[in-house]
């Protein structure tokens, strides 16, 4: 069912210190500019790898859903895993088919990519907070 794995989600409280760490520790060279997705409480910035991204995430907003991660891990840490499926409903629908917890009411709703994407509970996924995203149809972030 899954596809490719699309991006690491790692929360932070600076994306602009997150950045510096990615190019000058560790030598990436295509960084995207940050945005707001405040719908989702967050500001994101894209790091480019060979074969996938890190999408670093910060606070939007008094109302973020990072707030509680933070104060739990107030340097930031890996958030989430996100794999690209071909469908989105049906993997859904297969998730909760499986007896999984999908966020959100099971409510898909447009990710960082323009994607629609959802979010599988962790305690179903061995711990792991779980993104699936609809594989983009063209270039994205």
């Amino acid at each position: 069912m899954i596809g490719k794995l699309n991006h690491v989600g790692v929360a932070t409280p600076s994306i602009e210190q997150s950045v510096a760490l990615y190019r000058d520790v560790l030598g990436a060279t295509k960084i995207g500019e940050k945005f707001a997705m405040p719908e989702q409480g967050v500001w994101v910035c894209f790091v480019d790898l060979p074969n996938s991204q890190i999408e670093l995430i910060e606070p939007h907003g008094e109302a973020s859903p990072l707030k509680g991660f933070l104060e739990k891990n107030p340097a930031g840490g890996q958030h989430h895993i996100c794999f690209e499926v071909a469908d989105i409903e049906a993997a859904r629908d297969d998730m909760a088919a499986k007896g999984a917890t999908v966020l959100n009411g099971g409510k898909p709703r447009i990710g960082a990519h323009g994607t629609p994407v959802i979010f599988v509970h962790p305690k179903n996924m061995g711990g792991v907070l779980v993104e699936l995203m609809e594989t983009p149809k063209g270039a994205h972030r």
